[in-house]
């Protein structure tokens, strides 16, 4: 694993996800519920124009599959939708402890939805390395995976 590219804050973020996201065609999302679905929503935003579809699996409830659309209030989740592409993010909240997914179950997944792609995709986006510490690195095989890091002040007035 090598950097190819740095950036800053969640801007860097969504600026080099938007990036990988280039000539794909269909994106799915893969994340816990709760923690991940706002940044895919997040992520899908930047791709509001760019015509893709986009679709959300929480967890491994591939039969939970939903469309990631724009609608009034911004990017939400809506309809159930099919979620085979050729593209598949992993979101970092599955790789934290305590969501005890099983990584094995996780990869055959995502052969099940980029089975018959020509060109399958799977990209990480994650906060503060957390795919790296649960060894992900090493067990799913990434195209890209986006670790960004966050600096956190709460600053008191009173």
């Amino acid at each position: 694993m090598k950097a190819i590219e740095k950036a800053e804050g969640i801007g860097g973020m969504l600026t080099a996800f938007r990036k990988l996201a280039r000539g794909r065609k269909k994106i799915t999302f893969i994340g816990c519920p709760g923690w991940c679905n706002p940044f895919a929503e997040l992520l899908g935003y930047v791709l509001r124009d760019a015509g893709k579809e986009m679709v959300f699996i929480p967890n491994l409830r591939k039969d939970m599959a939903a469309k990631v659309e724009m609608t009034d209030y911004g990017m939400q989740l809506g309809e159930k939708a099919d979620p085979s592409s050729d593209t598949v993010v992993l979101l970092g909240g599955l790789a934290m402890p305590k969501m005890e997914v099983d990584v094995n179950g996780l990869k055959a997944m995502i052969e099940e939805i980029t089975m018959g792609q020509p060109d399958p995709q799977i990209l990480g986006a994650c906060i503060g390395g957390v795919f790296v510490k649960a060894g992900w690195d090493k067990s799913i095989d990434f195209d890209y995976l986006i670790d960004a890091d966050m600096e956190v002040v709460t600053y008191g007035f009173k």
